[in-house]
C-alpha cells in the first residue's frame, strides 16, 4: 500500500503474462556492466572497434538477456579500460613509452608541447598538462626519401573520454602503396595545432624541395601554411587542394549532378591549385586526399583507445606494414633489371590508329602531348612506341621512384622492438596529465563529430520526395498538407 498515492502496488504475479506485445524487453539487475565487461573482454581485445550492437548480440547469446544500449556501451568502455589501461594513467605512461622508443631508436622524432598544471590558483610543480605531441618513426622518415614528393594531410577526431584530433601525413611509393610518415595528437583542428604539425613535419620529415602538400580547404590549414614563413610555399613546396571538396561544395549549392565531372576537370579559383592541367606536374596525378582518408579508416578502431594504447597500435600496425612490404619488394627485385646508357634523344610524332590522332613526344625533356608522361612520370603508350621504333631502352625513361630498387629502399629500415618495460631506462622528468578542458562531460555515447556531405555517398542522391503530397524537397513529417493528397476534401 502506498499511502500517499492511495493505491496498491503488485510486486509479484505468479502466472503467465497476458501482454499483447509480441516481444518483451528483457534485462536483469544482476547482469550489470561489470559482468558484461568481463564476458566481452576477448572480443574487445581482438577488435577495439566492436560495435555496441554486437555487444548486445553477444550478451543475448551468452546469458539469454537483451540488455539496454547504455549498459552495453558502459560495459564496452570498462572492458577497454581493463585491457588497455585507464585514460588518466595512459597520459602518465605516454612519455615513458616515447622515452623507451627513442632510446631504442635515437633517430626517431618526438616533440611535446605541455602547459603548467594548477590546483585552484596554485601552480603544481613536477606535473605538466599534455597539450600536443608530434612523432615520426625513423623507418617512416627514411621511407619518404624514396617516395613520390607528395604529402597528403588530414585530421580525424578521437573518441571516448577525452576530445582531441589525430593529425596524419602520408605519402606514396612507386608501386602505389600508401606510406604513413608522421602523426600528431592535438587539441583540435585549430590554426595553432596545424602550425605545430606542419612545422615539425617540414623540419624533421619533409626535408627536400619541390614537395606537393595536398589538403582540404580547412581554414586552419590555410592559416598554418601562411604562418610557415615560406616552408610550404613555392619553390620549397606547393600547397594544393583536394578537388573532391570543391565538387562537394558546388553540388551542395547548385544540386546539379550532371556538372560533377565538369567541376573536377576545370577546377576553380586559383586553378593551379585544383586543375591537373595547370599544376606544373607537381600533383603526380593525385587529385584527392584519398590516401590519408584510407589511413583514418584503418585507425578507426584504435581512435577510441587511451592515448598510449593508440600510439602503440600505430607502432605495431606500421611494423606489420613495413615487414610485409619489404618481403613483397624482395620477392620482385630479382625479376626486374634496369639497363642504363646514354643516347641522343629526339622529338617524334606518333599517330594513333585507327583514330589517326597525332601526338608529339619529346624524350629529352620527357614530355608528351597526351600529358601522362609529365604528370605521372611514367612512360605512356606513345613513348613506348617511340622506343620500339628507334630501338631505345624504354626503362631509361621510367622515373626512379617507380623502379623496384627505390621501392625496396622505402621499406628497408626496420622497426626495433621495445622489449620488456623493466629494461627501459628510468624516467625522471615531470609527470604528464590530461587536459581537463578536453574531457567529455556528457554521459552516454558521444555524438558524431563528422559532418556528412555529398562525399560520404557514392553519388549524389535525388531530392527527397514526400510520400503524401509527392512533392520534392521535404519528407512526410514536414509536409504542410497534413491530410495528404488522398484525404477526403469534404471531411473537415
Amino acid at each position: 500500500m502506498i499511502s500517499r498515492k492511495y493505491c496498491w502496488v503488485i510486486r509479484r504475479y505468479n502466472d503467465s503474462h497476458t501482454c499483447t506485445r509480441a516481444t518483451i524487453f528483457q534485462d536483469h539487475s544482476k547482469l550489470d556492466s561489470n559482468t558484461i565487461a568481463e564476458a566481452i573482454k576477448p572480443l574487445v581485445e581482438a577488435d577495439p572497434s566492436l560495435k555496441v550492437k554486437s555487444v548486445i548480440t553477444e550478451v543475448q547469446s551468452k546469458f539469454n538477456y537483451t540488455v539496454s544500449y547504455r549498459k552495453a556501451w558502459l560495459a564496452k568502455q570498462k572492458s577497454v579500460e581493463k585491457i588497455f589501461g585507464g585514460w588518466e594513467a595512459s597520459y602518465e605512461a605516454l612519455i615513458i613509452w616515447f622515452e623507451a622508443m627513442c632510446h631504442k631508436e635515437p633517430s626517431a622524432v618526438v616533440h611535446f608541447e605541455t602547459m603548467p598544471a594548477y590546483q585552484g590558483d596554485d601552480l603544481v610543480s613536477n606535473i605538466r598538462v599534455l597539450h600536443r605531441v608530434f612523432w615520426s618513426y625513423y623507418p617512416c622518415i627514411r621511407a619518404f626519401r624514396h617516395c613520390k614528393p607528395v604529402v597528403q594531410v588530414d585530421g580525424t577526431h578521437l573518441y571516448e573520454k577525452y576530445k582531441g584530433c589525430l593529425l596524419v601525413a602520408v605519402s606514396q611509393d612507386g608501386n602505389n602503396n600508401i606510406v604513413p610518415i608522421a602523426f600528431a595528437i592535438v587539441e583540435g583542428e585549430t590554426s595553432d595545432a596545424w602550425h605545430f604539425f606542419l612545422n615539425n613535419l617540414c623540419q624533421h620529415v619533409v626535408t627536400r624541395d619541390g614537395v606537393e602538400l595536398i589538403s582540404d580547404r580547412h581554414e586552419s590549414i590555410n592559416a598554418a601554411v601562411k604562418r610557415s614563413h615560406g616552408a610550404w610555399s613555392p619553390l620549397r613546396a606547393f600547397h594544393i587542394f583536394c578537388i573532391r571538396y570543391i565538387e562537394s561544395n558546388f553540388l551542395r549549392k547548385f544540386k546539379a549532378p550532371y556538372l560533377q565531372n565538369l567541376v573536377i576537370n576545370i577546377g576553380n579559383n586559383d586553378y593551379f591549385k585544383y586543375a591537373l592541367a595547370f599544376d606544373g606536374g607537381y600533383r603526380w596525378g593525385h587529385m584527392t586526399t584519398n590516401l590519408v582518408e584510407c589511413i583514418n579508416s584503418i585507425l578507426k578502431g584504435a581512435r577510441n583507445l587511451p592515448i598510449t594504447a593508440l600510439v602503440k597500435a600505430i607502432f605495431y600496425k606500421l611494423n606489420e606494414l613495413f615487414t610485409r612490404k619489404i618481403a613483397e619488394a624482395e620477392a620482385r627485385i630479382n625479376a626486374d633489371h634496369v639497363n642504363y646508357f646514354d643516347r641522343q634523344n629526339e622529338v617524334f610524332e606518333v599517330r594513333e590508329m585507327p583514330s589517326r590522332v597525332e601526338y608529339a613526344v619529346d624524350l629529352c625533356h620527357q614530355r608528351c602531348d597526351c600529358g601522362e608522361f609529365q604528370v605521372d612520370r611514367i612512360f605512356c603508350r606513345h613513348v613506348f612506341a617511340c622506343c620500339a621504333n628507334q630501338r631505345l631502352d624504354w626503362q631509361v625513361y621510367v622515373h626512379d621512384v617507380y623502379k623496384m630498387d627505390q621501392i625496396r629502399r622505402v621499406y628497408q629500415a626496420r622497426f626495433r622492438p621495445l622489449g620488456n618495460p623493466t629494461t627501459w631506462p628510468s624516467y625522471n622528468g615531470p609527470r604528464f596529465v590530461s587536459n581537463p578542458y578536453l574531457r567529455r562531460v556528457a554521459k552516454g555515447r558521444p555524438r558524431m563529430t563528422h559532418f556528412l556531405n555529398e562525399m560520404d555517398t557514392r553519388m549524389l542522391r535525388r531530392l527527397r520526395r514526400c510520400r503524401q503530397c509527392r512533392a520534392e524537397g521535404h519528407s512526410r513529417s514536414r509536409c504542410r498538407q497534413g491530410g495528404g493528397p488522398s484525404a477526403d476534401p469534404n471531411t473537415q
